[in-house]
């Protein structure tokens, strides 16, 4: 088991022990273990007893229960008391804003036991009357019932991905002599997913869907099911599932049908022609074909999506998108001082051994006292040894920066004195995210034009399917950066992937850079740039307008030369 989901499950332990109220030095040593278990690289799994007590902050009972995890996926208290908490006030646990000990308030005095109960108590105004809670508590969670509830039965393209590769390979098994391709959201690279679809061509769709039905990964809905086309779930995730059977001699055509977004099929490039009716007039060896024969270049799936794509094939202008290899660098990481799980040593030496050049270090700032920010002592105490580390590690390089937080009128939470010691500022928002777009906007742009600001972190404040962001006017803040020669950053998290790819297009139009941020808490965390990578790719961003594709000397060159400008 990985040691991610190892660590999920203390964190829930901690929390349930919290929702039971049981003895809080318990639940600090559950706590302090995370703390611990955070900072092994290593594999637990199959660590042996003494192993893991030797971790620090890990004892004996801790190791044990480690052990047991790694053998049956679990461990026996933890089983217990999922035993005696309703799923539903599980599910509470995981509503932001409110910790186990308000859970506890809503279980017991309210006796809502399942999310539904509880929304319905919100909408009779029962929550504002319990004790700590109030109108405002009662319609934040409100809201945030509502959000999770539309959101049922949808995935995180980083989550929907490996799962949809597995499926991939599973169907290929059942089906050897089959060509099979996956297709829809997965293969668009949207930030979402709601269902996993792939074609499937045979020439004999009876017995393949009689081998779709064997596969334990699948559970087919019988109803919506036809002879050719399979429906239904998958069954770890229950996400959606459709399987096209389709003729072999028409598999390329419905691989694009299904690769592309409607707006992209539709959109006429003749008086008389669209896509859908190229695909439609006869069978193509690949999907290259297609496009040729409407007279065009090749497509990439993550463009199709109807905005100007088309003309761009027509007339053979389409964007050389960036790779992930083109990345020399990454911007916007922490360490343990502030609430990373990694040393600055061991952030930047990781990277070093991946093959970068430079490490920008962001760690959060002094307003940020629930992330451990800096004070102005810690921020001369890391620079210190920044400058200790760039003479270990050369020619590597440390890039000495903070994540600025924006306060409620714009400003940045550090005076000049200590921003100009930085080499780049990456200036973003954590706090007071209830903002309506005027205030958000204006907030931003004060920001912005900041001449210590460098770069604009996580424009929108969203976390996908867990929070929506703040309103903002994208084409005003946008507008802004190209005047202040701001870099944008698109964070890479798999929650945030902020900024959004429908403005990416916007930003190039504007000569704005872009910068592929991981907002690495740990060393794992930069294989996250990949996403913020699809996302660039989604909006047509190449390898001149994304920031961190330049060399280390290039980057030095640039933060000096900005910060020259700075009168």
């Amino acid at each position: 088991m990985e040691n991610k989901k190892i660590i999920k499950l203390f964190k829930l332990a901690a929390e349930l022990m919290e929702l039971h109220d049981q003895n809080p030095f318990k639940i600090r040593s559950y706590t302090n273990a995370v703390g611990a278990l955070e900072l092994v690289e290593e594999p637990l799994e199959g660590m042996a007893q003494a192993q893991l007590e030797g971790i620090q902050g890990v004892g004996k009972g801790i190791a044990a229960k480690i052990i047991e995890i790694n053998e049956k996926g679990s461990f026996a208290e933890l089983d217990q008391m999922l035993e005696v908490t309703p799923q539903g006030v599980v599910e509470m646990l995981r509503i932001k804003g409110i910790g186990p000990k308000k859970v506890r308030n809503l279980w017991k005095e309210l006796g809502a036991e399942t999310v539904e109960e509880l929304l319905e108590a919100c909408e009779q105004d029962k929550v504002s009357k319990l004790k700590g809670f109030g109108a405002k508590t009662q319609e934040n969670i409100k809201q945030a019932l509502l959000f999770t509830q539309q959101n049922r039965g949808k995935l995180l393209y980083a989550e929907a991905e490996s799962m949809a590769l597995d499926l991939l390979q599973s169907i290929k098994n059942a089906a050897p002599d089959a060509q099979i391709e996956l297709v829809g959201e997965v293969r668009r690279r949207m930030e979402i997913v709601e269902s996993l679809q792939f074609i499937l061509a045979t020439d004999a769709p009876v017995s393949a869907h009689a081998a779709l039905n064997k596969m334990p990964e699948l559970q087919e809905d019988e109803k919506n099911s036809g002879p050719f086309a399979w429906r239904g779930s998958h069954t770890a995730s229950k996400l959606d599932v459709e399987i096209k059977l389709v003729a072999p001699e028409r598999f390329a055509n419905e691989v694009l049908l299904h690769s592309a977004a409607p707006a992209h099929l539709a959109q006429f490039f003749t008086s008389s022609t669209n896509l859908l009716t190229v695909a439609r007039e006869q069978g193509y060896a690949s999907e290259a074909d297609i496009y040729k024969s409407a007279g065009m270049a090749y497509i990439e799936p993550e463009l199709r999506e109807g905005t100007n794509e088309l003309t761009l094939a027509l007339e053979n202008k389409l964007p050389k998108l960036l790779e992930l290899s083109d990345l020399k660098g990454s911007l916007h990481n922490h360490s343990t001082y502030s609430d990373g799980a990694h040393t600055l040593e061991q952030m930047a030496t990781f990277l070093k051994d991946e093959g970068y050049e430079y490490l920008g270090i962001s760690d959060h700032s002094k307003t940020a006292s629930y992330a451990g920010g800096l004070r102005e002592g810690d921020v001369l105490r890391q620079q210190k040894e920044i400058d200790e580390l760039n003479k270990k590690l050369a020619p590597f390089k440390i890039f000495k920066g903070i994540e600025s937080d924006i306060l409620g009128d714009g400003s940045l939470d550090y005076a000049e004195d200590i921003l100009k010691t930085f080499d780049f500022v990456v200036a973003s928002i954590h706090s007071t995210l209830n903002m309506d777009e005027k205030k958000a906007t204006t907030r931003l742009i004060t920001a912005i034009e900041n001449p210590y600001t460098t770069i604009l972190g996580h424009p929108t404040g969203r976390l996908l399917l867990r929070r929506e962001g703040y309103p903002i006017n994208h084409k005003m803040v946008i507008d802004a950066c190209a005047a202040n020669n701001v870099i944008i950053e698109i964070n890479a998290n798999p929650w945030r992937l902020d900024l959004d790819w429908r403005h990416v297009q916007y930003a190039l139009e504007k000569g704005v850079m872009l910068s592929i941020n991981p907002d690495a808490h740990h060393t794992s965390g930069y294989a996250d740039m990949k996403y913020g990578v699809l996302v660039g790719r989604k909006g047509g961003l190449t390898k001149e307008m994304t920031f961190n594709t330049k060399s280390a000397e290039e980057v030095e060159k640039y933060f000096r030369e900005r910060k020259e400008k700075v009168k």
